[in-house]
């Protein structure tokens, strides 16, 4: 059977119209879906105004799927070959003092080329390619673990939601695309990610207090429940989560779907998919048309030092690719510890 035609798309934007070609426009990227890579093209062509002005003017890592999201899947840092020459990249450091650049998106094209290199989610940075070492987004992932559900994910991102509130900030919401919710708030680029993590710490272990029954802050999961995990360690260099209006590679083709406070009462995460998102935008608008008045991030770190100061609280476990940091708790899980070492790391 003869491989289909390029399709040429041709994509609006700031700098006029430009045209991109899908090549092999009927691959299947969601098999069970039968959604192609030229339909999620055109989606990101439908969307793509809202894209950008959510996921615009940041490094982006992409997530691509070659032969669609049940193959192989791997991580595109450096920028891959290729690039239109009205594509630009900035240069990122990683937590391992090593640099290399990402891309960056301007305009809707951009996305849509990424789609043919075969890109379903996109992980954006939350910084600006200007300042790339000081955060200007706090963004919060309540992820459910087993017992729960997006609904307690919600039941927990309200309560954050009156938190965010109280420290000044002005948060809006987003469905992870999965089982969570993904709960933002702009903040002045005034402080390097550790503060900006410690910040998220400390709102964490607020809401933990608050609502100890179904939140936790427990890193290894053999302690966490039946809850609600706040993901603080989103809030390192070099960890992202799924873009607003991005793809997942979920069987249903959902996407990461910023919505109202009051919609989000009674969403469902299903409902937001390639295929219906485009219409709601249409007929609901840009949930997130207005990202709020930045914070300041120092109202988070007080809660921090709070907790530092006055209940002995410290450092909570990095991710296990990051380089041992001070005052780190041992990376072994709990049920593994051994007191009969000598070196108190492998304890």
């Amino acid at each position: 059977m003869a491989a289909a035609k390029p399709v040429m798309l041709e994509v609006d934007g700031p700098a006029g119209v430009r045209t991109v070609k899908i090549s092999s426009p009927d691959r299947l990227i969601y098999p069970q879906d039968g959604i192609t890579k030229l339909d999620l093209a055109q989606y990101l062509v439908a969307v793509g105004e809202v894209f950008i002005h959510a996921n615009g003017n940041r490094p982006v890592a992409l997530e691509r799927f070659p032969e669609g999201i049940e193959g192989e899947q791997f991580f595109s840092k450096n920028p891959p070959r290729g690039v239109p020459e009205y594509m630009r990249s900035v240069m990122c450091t990683y937590p391992s003092g090593r640099k290399h650049p990402q891309l960056v998106l301007d305009e809707p094209a951009a996305a849509v080329w990424c789609a043919q290199m075969n890109t379903v989610t996109f992980h954006p940075w939350p910084v600006c390619a200007y300042d790339n070492d000081n955060p200007d987004e706090l963004r919060i992932d309540l992820d459910p673990q087993p017992g729960r559900g997006f609904k307690d994910a919600v039941e927990a991102a309200l309560p954050l939601r009156d938190l965010l509130t109280e420290l000044g900030f002005q948060p809006r919401v987003k469905t992870s695309g999965n089982r969570g919710v993904h709960v933002y708030a702009s903040i002045e680029p005034t402080h390097e990610f550790l503060d900006v993590r410690h910040g998220v710490i400390g709102i964490a272990r607020e809401l933990e207090r608050r609502l100890p029954d179904l939140v936790t802050t427990a890193w290894w999961k053999e302690e966490r429940g039946e809850r609600v995990f706040v993901d603080f360690n989103q809030a390192c260099r070099d960890r992202t989560i799924a873009g607003a209006y991005s793809p997942r590679p979920l069987p249903g083709a959902p996407v990461s779907m910023p919505l109202t406070w009051e919609r989000l009462a009674d969403a469902d995460p299903r409902e937001f998919t390639v295929r219906t998102a485009p219409g709601i935008v249409e007929s609901e608008g840009d949930a997130w048309a207005d990202r709020g008045e930045p914070g300041d991030i120092a109202a988070a770190i007080a809660l921090w030092d709070r907790d530092v100061q006055e209940r002995g609280l410290g450092e909570l476990n990095f991710p296990p690719d990051y380089p041992k940091m001070p005052g780190e708790p041992r990376r072994v899980q709990p049920s593994k510890k051994r007191n009969d070492l000598p070196d108190p790391e492998f304890r």
